[in-house]
């Protein structure tokens, strides 16, 4: 199953690839961004676009006949769902095995989903050790606060 098929099977209910989909900037079949605008859109740079593509995060960008990329709506949901695994943490080994397994098709369904609960499972860790963090602030905060209106 494609990135695009997994996109439409989500709006029938089915897997849910790329998270909800957001507006796009123009309706499918005129969806042909050229890298500046997706730099524009995303807030990715025209490298990071460029090293997803050679890392194979993203093969599938297709070239104008002048070779210029050519991002689409499908693209673009992509950028958003990897821009939230970049976010977990997820390494980008993970990432780009992710991508592959979505190219394979229907057959990798298990071993995705084991690499997003493992992301999960990190995730979680991580918000612990936040939450740790957090009440140790806190309670400097309140120190500091109650030090300051005795002096």
């Amino acid at each position: 199953m494609t990135v695009m098929q997994t996109t439409q099977a989500a709006a029938a209910g089915r897997d849910l690839c790329t998270g909800p989909a957001p507006r796009h900037p123009r309706p499918d079949g005129q969806d042909r961004y050229t890298i500046s605008e997706v730099v524009a859109f995303t807030g990715l740079t025209a490298h990071t676009l460029r090293w997803y593509e050679r890392i194979g995060l993203m093969p599938h960008v297709d070239r104008s006949h002048t070779g210029q990329r050519r991002y689409t709506n499908r693209d673009l949901d992509w950028l958003v769902f990897v821009t939230k695994l970049r976010l977990t943490g997820m390494p980008v080994a993970d990432m780009v095995r992710y991508a592959e397994l979505v190219r394979q098709g229907e057959s990798t369904y298990d071993e995705r989903r084991e690499l997003l609960e493992s992301t999960r499972r990190d995730v979680l860790a991580r918000i612990d050790e936040l939450r740790d963090t957090l009440a140790v602030l806190d309670l400097k905060i309140g120190f500091y606060a109650t030090e300051g209106t005795t002096r």
